[in-house]
């Protein structure tokens, strides 16, 4: 039979109501298992490393569940990992980063508790197992399942905080699982990719992020950069802040990254004007591309934990969304 892992992380698909009002992770991983009689097909190991709403999840606890992930890896033909939604795609994404592209990990949740009539989360966690163990997910690093639509770690993102179909980001999914009457099918729309898989020996290096507004003159900026290991600035189209924040971070010796916080699209070095992303390179600061300021983040800190000198973070920024 076929040899399928799923770890347990809390979440959503965990939570149950609570005395003292609305709801929480406390659900038995058993819970989940028992409303979804298809698992019986596999050969299951349950783990449960710990019980959490993903607001709580740290990228100590991301590492945590990576070493996991490569303990079981070996003796498993793949593994599913149940998350809370709020952070699961940065979870994904610090798995992505950190795990060989032969290790078949799919991360799934639910939108719904257990308790609503319109739980989701057995249909969810069915779709996972079904692409972490297909031949066809081998070589495609971790992904995303939710609704029946596989993601790729890299570019999925929650768009919508409480439909059923929350995930979802540019270019869209990668794959479908769906029923055919008598049992799964699995079909991508592309090849797998090589990947460069990081092996950071931690993840305790901070990093903050601040949010570009109109009329913002970088209040908190230097001291976001005093107390962290870097920063990185969710700026405005394609890479551009108010002129007052270009000094700020002129000569920084800590890693500033720009992202941008639009849906989508890349930072590029179109505007030079003060604040515009052609004099925040020329300053030094290091561009996220395609990736979203939570996603550069998790980036920023698998660098810092290496160790990379600002010319290596720039290369690997580029080299992780190529």
């Amino acid at each position: 039979m076929t040899r399928l892992a799923i770890i347990h992380t809390g979440g959503t698909i965990a939570s149950k109501p609570v005395a003292s009002g609305g709801v929480a992770p406390q659900a038995s991983p058993l819970d989940l298992i028992q409303a979804l009689p298809e698992l019986g097909d596999y050969t299951l190991s349950v783990h449960q490393p710990y019980q959490l709403p993903s607001p709580h999840i740290t990228p100590q606890h991301m590492h945590t569940l990576r070493n996991l992930v490569l303990e079981l890896a070996p003796n498993h033909d793949g593994i599913v990992i149940t998350h809370g939604t709020d952070t699961l795609e940065e979870t994904a994404f610090y798995l992505h980063l950190t795990l060989r592209e032969e290790v078949s990990v799919a991360l799934t949740g639910s939108m719904r508790h257990a308790l609503e009539p319109s739980w989701d989360g057995p249909g969810n966690l069915w779709g996972a197992a079904v692409a972490a163990t297909h031949p066809l997910s081998r070589g495609r690093g971790p992904l995303v399942v939710f609704g029946g639509d596989v993601f790729d770690a890299r570019t999925v993102t929650k768009t919508h905080s409480t439909a059923l179909d929350s995930f979802g980001g540019y270019p869209g999914p990668i794959g479908r699982v769906d029923s055919n009457g008598r049992g799964p099918e699995l079909h991508y729309f592309n090849k797998p990719e090589r990947m460069q898989a990081f092996d950071p020996p931690h993840a305790d290096t901070h990093v903050e992020i601040m949010y570009t507004y109109a009329g913002w003159k970088g209040e908190g900026v230097k001291e976001a950069l005093e107390r962290s290991d870097g920063l990185v600035i969710a700026a405005m189209g394609t890479g551009n802040v108010p002129a007052e924040v270009l000094p700020l971070v002129e000569g920084s010796t800590k890693p500033v990254v720009i992202a941008t916080r639009t849906h989508a699209g890349p930072v590029l070095p179109v505007y030079g004007y003060p604040g515009g992303f052609r004099t925040l390179l020329d300053a030094g600061c290091i561009p996220a591309s395609f990736l979203s300021a939570h996603k550069a983040r998790i980036l920023l800190i698998v660098l810092l934990s290496l160790g990379y000198s600002r010319a290596q973070m720039m290369d690997a920024f580029k080299r992780v969304v190529a």
